[in-house]
């Protein structure tokens, strides 16, 4: 009787799984848009890939920099400490996958890194 056990002879109870989760997910995701904010998104790459990974460190680092503004309030803020955070995370990229990019991404990640660089040091003194 108690503690989940059936007793000789019973019936288990049958169990029942609600998957009408699945159904509103699947809309959602073909539809493609946020309900948090009443925009819609952009369908993602069928694959993640390291120079769009890299790129989105980037225009977070110049988001933080004040170089854009930001993409939900747009409004330009300067945080050196985000910025300088996000650089050094670059540049952990970096060094971690010596070796193992391509071409294109290794330039693409020491140019980025380059220019994050200029602009902090700018940035910076002028603070």
């Amino acid at each position: 009787m108690g503690g989940g056990q059936e007793e000789p002879g019973e019936v288990p109870a049958e169990k029942r799984v609600d998957e009408s989760w699945k159904s509103s997910v699947q809309e959602e995701k073909t539809k493609g848009d946020s309900p948090a904010t009443g925009r819609t998104r952009e369908p993602l790459p069928s694959e993640p890939d390291f120079s769009e990974f890299i790129s989105s460190l980037g225009m977070q680092a110049l988001v933080a920099l004040g170089e854009v503004p930001h993409p939900l309030s747009r409004e330009t803020k300067t945080d050196l400490y985000q910025a300088r955070y996000l650089i050094d995370t670059i540049e952990l990229l970096s060094k971690k996958t010596r070796g193992n990019l391509s071409a294109e991404e290794a330039l693409m990640t020491k140019e980025l890194l380059y220019e994050l660089r200029m602009k902090f040091v700018r940035k910076s003194g002028a603070a």
